[in-house]
């Protein structure tokens, strides 16, 4: 791996790690102190925003940031800052076009953590369809329900967003014969065909799908799109399972449609608020929860941290560094 002056910490590019998950990493750790000698962690394990994130980076040469707001609040006050570069896929944190009015270059990799998330997702399918957690559940509470649900093969499953994560759901299910809806807002025809998938309107989707897996990056016209329109119109068996952004879900129209069993059922790894405090909602028997770790399995995490720190050697060690725009 390249150094940038490992023995002269003065010399050497101050970066600072926002994110604690990076952190936590031994491994990338390691990486980025070889790499970068004078860097500095996130090591309280707190979430950084406002004046607290800005103190953070206040005076250094280049961040990885992981789901911390990057924008004008923050810029104003970073003269130093040279480069940002992302911890993660999701560029929604991030103000692009604030990035380029100052110069500072933005260091990204789409898709590094696909299969972690994709794998997620597929596990909350195969969950929900086998009552494997409310089972699970039950049991715990000595309740001996022998309730085995029904087998994902052959169902019908809406794909909304067919980017990274997305064509890899396509991919992941392919074994089980399901018939596959794909809807995206590029053209996905050639890989549609290629997979046995059917490009077809949202609406289809929604009316059509037995499960309803979300990978939309979050957009105005993302924003809040699971409302209670679309609960309404879904089969009243179906599932939904959101490991992309929690502001894609409108969470009270979601915990309306699951008390009235309006839908089979959801699973979430992603909310609005993070961490939740809805506890009513959280304990809702055909909802299913996990604390944001889509993208989280080891593998993922290191080939997030280390495309991270690769975008910084690169940055670092060329003289015409090119903004990933």
């Amino acid at each position: 791996m390249t150094t940038i002056n490992p023995n002269n910490h003065d010399s050497s590019p101050k970066v600072v790690v926002t994110s604690t998950s990076f952190g936590k990493s031994p491994f990338l750790r390691e990486r980025l102190l070889k790499a970068f000698p004078n860097s500095i962690f996130n090591e309280k394990g707190l979430r950084l925003s406002g004046k607290k994130l800005v103190e953070f980076l206040s005076d250094t040469d280049a961040a990885i940031v992981g789901i911390e707001p990057i924008d004008d609040s923050v810029l104003n006050y970073t003269p130093q800052l040279k480069i940002i570069s992302k911890y993660g896929v999701g560029l929604d944190n991030i103000d692009q076009e604030s990035l380029k009015s100052r110069g500072v270059f933005l260091g990204w990799t789409g898709g590094t953590n696909k299969r972690s998330v994709s794998e997620l997702a597929l596990c909350f399918m195969l969950g929900l369809c086998r009552n494997v957690f409310s089972s699970s559940f039950k049991l715990k509470q000595s309740e001996w329900e022998k309730e085995g649900g029904h087998q994902l093969s052959g169902k019908t499953v809406g794909i909304i967003g067919c980017g990274q994560i997305g064509s890899d759901m396509v991919r992941l299910l392919s074994p089980f014969g399901c018939n596959l809806l794909v809807r995206d807002i590029l053209d996905k025809s050639d890989f549609c065909r290629e997979h046995r998938a059917s490009i077809v309107s949202q609406e289809e989707v929604i009316e059509k799908s037995d499960i309803i897996s979300l990978h939309v990056p979050l957009t105005e016209l993302t924003r809040y799109m699971v409302n209670q329109s679309f609960l309404q119109r879904m089969k009243s068996t179906a599932f939904l399972v959101n490991t992309c952004r929690g502001e894609v879900v409108n969470q009270e129209s979601l915990k309306l449609a699951l008390i009235k069993n309006a839908i089979g059922g959801a699973a979430l790894d992603v909310f609005i608020e993070e961490p939740p405090t809805d506890v009513e909602f959280l304990s809702l028997p055909n909802l299913m929860v996990t604390p944001h770790i889509g993208g989280n399995a080891r593998e993922a995490v290191e080939a997030m941290g280390q495309s991270a720190i690769d975008h910084l050697i690169s940055f670092f060690t060329s003289h015409s560094g090119k903004p990933a725009y």
